[in-house]
């Protein structure tokens, strides 16, 4: 699978593809074609594979069929927490619609999984909204998100907060549901956002976070329920989160974190687990071993720690020579 299609496809003029029209309805308010909005949402390694295709035929296709610009954050580029690309599309509202309806039929097709059930596949997607705008999808009280839900029959929920990571200022909105469950749902956050003057002037380039940078809170992990599922995988008990507290020496502790947090953001980027070190001379019962915990799904736990381990492994094998 070509991945280097992504970059060739980033860097075409969206004139090019924008004369196409969408058959879909317009349903944006009057004078926003003109502005052009976006919409951003999250992809595995793989299903970002299958959307550039083949040197980029892929998504080639899509932007002439549906009128918009997709654009993909490159390879290992994730969103915090997560081992998920952005992908971000770019256009007149009916034109966004269009390209997310091709995006996802295309995942469904070559990512779901029969499981026996009855009815249409139901599968999920994670759409990337900057907080400053998440207060008019939730409506006070919860408002206007239980209309949305009831509108739409999807399922919509909306990471929390306090799981920021430093310097991230977006949070994760997980739409779940059959795909025209899910498209309606979209439609109508997508119709509340272009109404934000925020969200306006959020657009900006798929992969905003290269610079994220290391605080002393020194608590990463993913950004919402639901940041080690695949968009179009039902979450199995593996999935689950729990936690896990182990012991790494004081001494030792340097190498987990990493220059300016490096090493620590790593792990939790690549494990899609959170991690939480305790502050110093807070250790492990009867020891001098800081407490290191981690948050997430089994496999998500088990690889951070194995990662952990090997580090302070590496250090140790080196001393005894």
């Amino acid at each position: 699978m070509a991945m280097e299609g992504s970059e060739s496809a980033h860097d075409e003029p969206s004139s090019e593809v924008q004369q196409n029209q969408s058959p879909r309805k317009s349903t944006s308010p009057p004078g926003n074609e003109e502005k052009g909005i976006h919409l951003s949402f999250l992809l595995s390694n793989a299903e970002a594979g299958s959307i550039i295709g083949k040197g980029g035929s892929t998504i080639n296709e899509i932007q002439s069929q549906s009128g918009a610009r997709v654009q993909l954050s490159r390879n290992f580029e994730y969103f915090p927490g997560t081992s998920d690309r952005i992908i971000m599309v770019s256009g007149a509202v009916e034109d966004i619609l269009k390209a997310v309806d091709l995006i996802l039929s295309k995942l469904l097709e070559e990512f779901f999984v029969e499981d026996g059930a009855e009815g249409d596949p139901e599968s999920k997607i994670r759409l990337v909204v900057p907080n400053s705008s998440c207060g008019g999808i939730i409506g006070k009280g919860g408002a206007t998100i239980r209309s949305l839900i009831e509108d739409s029959r999807a399922d919509i929920k909306i990471s929390p907060q306090d799981m920021y990571f430093p310097g991230l200022h977006d949070r994760l909105v997980t739409v779940t549901g059959t795909l025209p469950d899910q498209m309606r749902a979209i439609e109508l956050i997508l119709l509340k956002l272009v109404k934000d003057q925020y969200y306006q002037q959020s657009t900006h380039a798929p992969f905003p976070y290269a610079a994220l940078v290391y605080n002393n809170g020194m608590n990463y992990g993913p950004n919402g329920v639901g940041g080690m599922h695949q968009n179009n995988r039902p979450p199995s008990k593996e999935d689950k989160s729990s936690s896990v507290t182990i012991g790494v020496a004081d001494e030792h502790i340097g190498l987990v974190v990493g220059r300016g947090g490096r090493s620590i953001m790593e792990i939790s980027q690549i494990s899609g687990a959170r991690l939480k070190i305790s502050d110093r001379g807070d250790f492990m019962s009867g020891t001098t071993n800081r407490k290191v915990t981690i948050t997430g799904p089994q496999r998500a736990i088990r690889a951070a720690e194995s990662m952990i381990l090997g580090k302070v492994a590496s250090v140790a094998s080196v001393a005894e020579r």
